[in-house]
């Protein structure tokens, strides 16, 4: 199994002369071994969410050890555990390092459903390549994230993650919001995509029995 660490991605609040905002928002990147990703991520993140006016803080959830495959699912759990125990955010948006959002008009802020975000990324010409596509960047209410009781654990390598996030809504008939296709832009930052995770399409296949056994 992975070891794992918190990383510090950054903390920033509008100046005392602004109304604080509703909402303390966590934005959750899990990372491994893309230092040009997270470097590039930041650098523009900051600026992003603080035109946005947002209470935030940025966590980078750094995967160390053995484990040759990337845990997604099972570092977005362990940052949002830090996140919510660190500052008592009620807002976390699930990030992937490689995404960057083109447009201002995409307020980083949580809804009455979950809501994702990043549903036009130029490498799938700005439309959802599936119905069903869940990845890339998500957000969720504190009450909304344990309803689902998060991400399964059990993907590690590329695929899978997301797809099971989405059927976890369909169980509980949760809502979901999409942002429309001119707001929510996002450019990917080139990258080899990593090994796939050949568990995948028979961990999908068991997913009502994982539901209801909360994994």
């Amino acid at each position: 199994m992975a070891k794992l660490k918190k990383v510090q991605g950054g903390k920033w609040s509008p100046p005392s002369s602004l109304p604080l905002p509703s909402e303390k928002v966590a934005i959750l990147v899990p990372y491994k071994e893309r230092e040009e990703h997270l470097k590039m991520f930041l650098l523009i993140m900051h600026p992003f969410l603080q035109r946005q006016g947002l209470d935030y803080g940025i966590y980078v959830i750094e995967q160390h050890g053995d484990e040759p495959m990337f845990c997604k699912g099972l570092l977005y759990n362990i940052g949002y555990t830090l996140a919510k125990k660190d500052e008592g955010h009620d807002c976390f948006i699930f990030h992937d390092v490689d995404l960057i959002p083109e447009s201002d008009a995409n307020v980083y802020s949580c809804q009455s459903v979950p809501s994702h975000l990043s549903v036009a990324i130029d490498v799938y010409n700005y439309t959802l390549p599936y119905e069903r596509f869940l990845g890339g960047v998500v957000a969720f209410t504190t009450s909304q994230y344990e309803q689902l009781n998060g991400y399964s654990n059990l993907f590690c390598g590329w695929g899978g993650e997301d797809d099971d996030m989405f059927l976890r809504l369909y169980k509980h008939r949760m809502a979901l919001s999409r942002l429309e296709e001119d707001v929510g832009r996002y450019k990917m930052m080139r990258h080899k995509r990593r090994p796939e995770n050949p568990a995948r399409h028979a961990l999908l296949e068991a997913w009502a029995k994982r539901a209801a056994e909360h994994y």
